[in-house]
């Protein structure tokens, strides 16, 4: 699994994966753009006591949680938008390290993104409930930040792959028969979201990194290659 993460990063250097990054994140950080200036006038607006000072204080209380809500969210927002370009991705991935690999099953973009959308909502859901535990629970909340998104990510990841090569049945047999690995992996894409800088792009790597991951399981795997 090192070697697949390892394998990831080194193919950010393809040109077709800089372009999609660039794309990606001009898209993403607008989204996040707006929610700023938006969350501002609101703010702004934002008069409940008499007191000057105090409704300073709930202002510079209300920026702080928007923060907090932005980095949380950065993970589902990212990954929704880089949602778009998953198929580039993994298409160029491919002609990089799988040449001799033959078509895909074909998945339509609907498909794809109602995958994506649907775990990234669950993902939304399941972090906004853990909140009082990320922003109360010192060291505890960056174990439940990783098990959590874990599952989710490693759930997520691999079925976006796995569609392109197997049947929805045959994808979800294969989620749960590897689902160690799977969870693993998606632990590996949590860490990379939780790190700065790293996660501007941790989408583009996770979509990589969980490619090589399952075709590692379908060489070491006859009945699943074959599937």
């Amino acid at each position: 699994m090192v070697s697949a993460l390892l394998r990831a990063f080194s193919n950010l250097s393809s040109p077709a994966l800089r372009r999609v990054v660039m794309l990606g994140l001009a898209l993403a950080l607008a989204s996040f753009v707006v929610l700023w200036i938006g969350a501002a006038i609101v703010l702004d607006q934002l008069a409940l006591f008499e007191w000057r000072a105090l409704n300073w204080l709930v202002n510079l209380l209300g920026a702080a949680g928007v923060l907090v809500l932005s980095w949380l969210l950065f993970p589902a927002v990212v990954t929704i938008v880089m949602g778009f370009f998953l198929e580039r991705i993994v298409t160029a991935v491919e002609a990089l390290d799988y040449p001799g690999r033959g078509p895909p099953r074909h998945t339509s973009m609907t498909e794809t993104l109602a995958t994506t959308s649907r775990l990234m909502g669950l993902s939304i859901l399941l972090n906004l409930l853990a909140l009082p535990v990320y922003l109360l629970a010192p060291v505890v909340n960056f174990f439940v930040f990783l098990g959590l998104n874990g599952y989710l990510f490693g759930r997520e990841y691999f079925e976006v792959v796995a569609l392109r090569r197997l049947d929805p049945a045959a994808t979800q047999a294969a989620r749960r028969r590897f689902g160690g690995r799977v969870f693993l992996g998606g632990v590996a894409i949590a860490a990379l979201f939780a790190v700065p800088v790293v996660n501007l792009v941790a989408p583009v790597i996770a979509t990589a990194f969980m490619l090589h991951v399952f075709e590692d399981l379908r060489r070491a795997n006859p009945q699943l290659a074959a599937s």
